[in-house]
């Protein structure tokens, strides 16, 4: 057996027994040994992708929504370069990623041969571990060295405290394909009773006792963890729950679904101001929440790894890997002054929503209402995320995931298509034109690949609708151009160009119709990004009238 096809095999082998199921190839000469032994391996569910990013940012999302490290494979030169707007996105969002670039030998390197470029810690800091495998040799110890690393790689991805990605950069000489000789210097076999490492999780941390207070706050953002039980106890101590879309807790009597609104009115947020607030994620969506939270007397961050914790407003005045939340003695004047204005608040929102036709944020909460229990939404970064926050009401039953690691608008149909088939249930996507443009890749499904239940919704305001509610909008002369970005693509023709069933949308009575299927399908929704902006002016200038009367 020639040395590439036993490192490849030992690899995937070993992997596989520490937990591995799905790989995503996108293919190439170079990494040929690492294709056919998963090709091979009929233990693992394999996907491929002719375009890496696509292939990395479809790797990211079965990553995200399974919690589970995915393996991702490519081929030398810029085909690991492609991959790195996804590990970044991994490394901030903590999304177990095992990286495996294939690589010229040594001697090929710096000499000019093609597709080899320096791919040592390609990636930087951006990843939780890289090693350089070294090539492969026909000589006894070598299979012992592979499992190990294998083992390492997966549990460092794992976490489980800090899971994120690792990268293996792996070299091979040819031959890179079988030679039909089933020999080696030593069993190939691994040790039948499993990973040759163990990862023991330590025991929890001893959580940190709060003082009682009814004047607290439970702040849920991207990336929080035990959100349940951290709901119930928030609830049981009288305070409101400031969830965003993704944060998995806006749901029951305590969310406060309008909080941007009111936090965003001034008289309400200072007669406000908490004792205490909660932190689980990384809130970032609504600056009235982040300027908020500057002025709390106690701002404790909830942050499984005390190596690295979110702080976007350098507000923390303690970090700690759990809290205990004391239920107080006391009245709920506290809870019910946020609940009679959040009320309020969402009941003008709904009534300017529905008397301005089909608009985005109108298109965001209609969409969430719309979709049956257990279904997952994968949101765009950019404004789609924006309106869930703003127009979503709060509900049960439904999964939202978004890329709000690095927040970038790349790999969102990908991401979406690789979350899709990790959920066990409907699948739904709510993105802007220039993300679904930026993507379209994404729907490019070859034969035999496995294919997901996945609605692609998009919004289509030819260009930058986020620009125009930014100070940019004052720039007349070159917004257009620099900012606006209008592209004129036909997105009909886009989604038929891979085969794509789609669906246009005129009125918000179609939406539920046109939601239906199966398997990968878009439906558009045209807007317009002038009448957005003065939606979003609408809805501000009513919540602050609605609170103004609540107070």
């Amino acid at each position: 057996m020639n040395p590439a096809t036993a490192l490849a095999t030992v690899l995937v082998d070993e992997l596989v027994r520490c937990g591995l199921t799905d790989v995503v190839l996108a293919p190439g000469s170079r990494s040929t040994p690492l294709a056919l032994a998963v090709h091979a391996d009929s233990r693992i569910r394999l996907h491929v992708r002719i375009d890496e990013r696509s292939a990395s940012f479809l790797a990211l999302g079965l990553a995200r929504r399974s919690e589970r490290p995915v393996a991702l494979i490519c081929t030398s030169g810029t085909a690991a370069a492609n991959f790195h707007p996804a590990v970044i996105e991994a490394h901030e969002s903590g999304v177990p990623l095992l990286v495996l670039t294939a690589d010229r030998p040594p001697e090929l390197r710096d000499t000019g041969a093609s597709q080899t470029v320096d791919q040592i810690k390609l990636y930087g800091t951006a990843v939780r571990w890289f090693s350089e495998v070294g090539v492969p040799e026909d000589r006894p110890g070598q299979v012992a060295y592979w499992r190990s690393l294998a083992c390492r790689a997966y549990q460092r991805s794992l976490g489980p405290s800090d899971p994120g990605p690792v990268h293996l950069n792996v070299a091979f000489r040819e031959p890179l394909i079988p030679d039909g000789d089933a020999s080696w210097c030593e069993p190939l076999e691994g040790d039948a009773g499993g990973p040759r490492v163990r990862a023991r999780v330590a025991p929890p941390a001893v959580a940190l006792h709060l003082p009682p207070t009814r004047r607290g706050v439970l702040v849920v953002g991207d990336g929080a963890s035990n959100v349940r039980r951290y709901v119930a106890a928030a609830g049981m101590a009288g305070w409101p729950v400031l969830s965003e879309p993704n944060g998995g807790a806006r749901y029951g009597d305590h969310a406060m679904s309008a909080y941007h609104f009111l936090l965003g009115t001034p008289e309400f947020a200072d007669r406000h101001r908490p004792e205490l607030v909660v932190t689980l994620g990384r809130p970032s969506l609504s600056r009235p929440l982040l300027n908020w939270l500057r002025h709390a007397d106690e701002h404790i961050v909830v942050a499984p790894d005390l190596t690295r914790w979110p702080d976007p407003t350098r507000s923390a005045t303690q970090v700690a890997p759990a809290v205990e939340i004391t239920v107080a003695a006391g009245d709920d004047t506290w809870l019910h002054s946020w609940r009679r204005a959040d009320g309020a608040v969402r009941a003008v929102i709904d009534e300017v929503l529905d008397g301005t036709g089909f608009s985005e944020p109108r298109l965001a909460r209609d969409l969430v209402d719309l979709l049956p229990n257990g279904s997952l939404l994968f949101s765009g970064s950019s404004m789609p995320i924006r309106d869930l926050d703003q127009a979503m009401r709060p509900r049960r039953g439904v999964r939202i995931l978004a890329n709000r690691g690095a927040a970038g608008i790349d790999g969102v149909v990908s991401a979406a298509m690789g979350a899709a088939l990790a959920h066990n249930g409907p699948a739904y996507a709510l993105m802007g034109d220039l993300t679904f443009l930026h993507d379209q890749n994404g729907l490019i499904l070859g034969p035999r690949e496995p294919r997901p239940d996945l609605c692609v919704v998009v919004v289509n305001n030819d260009g930058g609708g986020i620009f125009s509610l930014l100070p940019q909008a004052a720039l007349r002369d070159p917004f257009e151009r620099l900012f606006g970005t209008g592209h004129g693509v036909d997105l009909a023709h886009v989604a038929a160009s891979t085969g794509t069933p789609y669906t246009s949308v005129d009125a918000p009575d179609q939406l539920s119709k046109a939601l239906r299927g199966e398997g990968p399908r878009v439906v558009e929704v045209r807007t317009e990004r002038e009448s957005n902006a003065v939606l979003h002016s609408m809805m501000r200038d009513a919540a602050h009238a609605a609170i103004s009367e609540v107070m």
